[in-house]
């Protein structure tokens, strides 16, 4: 087991969970809108949708493994193309941080729960991203490709668990910083293509 490698995919996750998206965008408008208690039910549901996600992979690739290495091959070529073309549109994105909490409904902590799942179970970007993002992190030669996947997928919802709930516990505080520092949508929007780029080159080497 390769520790290093693990590492690197915890920090790489940590990275991207930090990254103002979608995701971590509606945790936050959740939370200040509805409590924190809402907004810790939004995460909860994204993370159990990455579950799904991460069930795909792991069998999908795991077969491909073991029945062609060049088309393993293809895959990752796939892979490292993604993540420069998401560079890309990164890139090419505004830096400044829209947080919008107009029109914003009140509702049920299960509610958000389940928005939270199915926004991340029908958004095929998921599985794409953990296509190109975890094959390159397979970190032993002795336990196999499934049970890998699997513990990767679970680093990477613990993980990102942990900095969305963050998000959620302090979404009030961090709202206001972000409206008083719009400075800080540019540093993040430069380490989100930093780290694309890298983890691309990473697969390809």
């Amino acid at each position: 087991m390769d520790i290093e490698i693990l590492l690197s995919f915890i920090l790489a996750t940590a990275v991207l969970a930090c990254s103002p998206g979608p995701d971590n965008i509606f945790v936050l408008t959740q939370s200040i809108v509805n409590g924190k208690k809402h907004g810790f039910a939004t995460v909860l549901g994204l993370m159990t949708g990455c579950i799904i996600h991460t069930t795909l992979v792991a069998f999908g690739v795991s077969a491909i493994l073991k029945e062609n290495e060049n088309l393993f091959f293809v895959i990752k070529l796939f892979g490292a193309s993604y993540l420069l073309y998401l560079a890309f549109q990164i890139f090419k994105s505004k830096a400044e941080i829209m947080i919008s909490t107009t029109n914003v409904e009140k509702t049920t902590a299960f509610q958000l729960f389940k928005t939270g799942f199915w926004m991340n179970v029908l958004n095929p970007k998921v599985t794409i991203f953990f296509l190109a993002f975890f094959p390159r992190f397979l970190f032993s030669e002795e336990m196999s490709s499934v049970l890998q996947f699997y513990v990767l997928g679970g680093l990477f919802i613990l993980t990102s668990f942990t900095i969305f709930s963050s998000i959620a516990f302090l979404g009030g505080t961090l709202s206001e910083y972000i409206k008083k520092h719009q400075n800080v949508g540019l540093y993040l929007k430069w380490i989100q293509i930093i780290v694309f780029v890298a983890i691309a080159v990473f697969i390809l080497i």
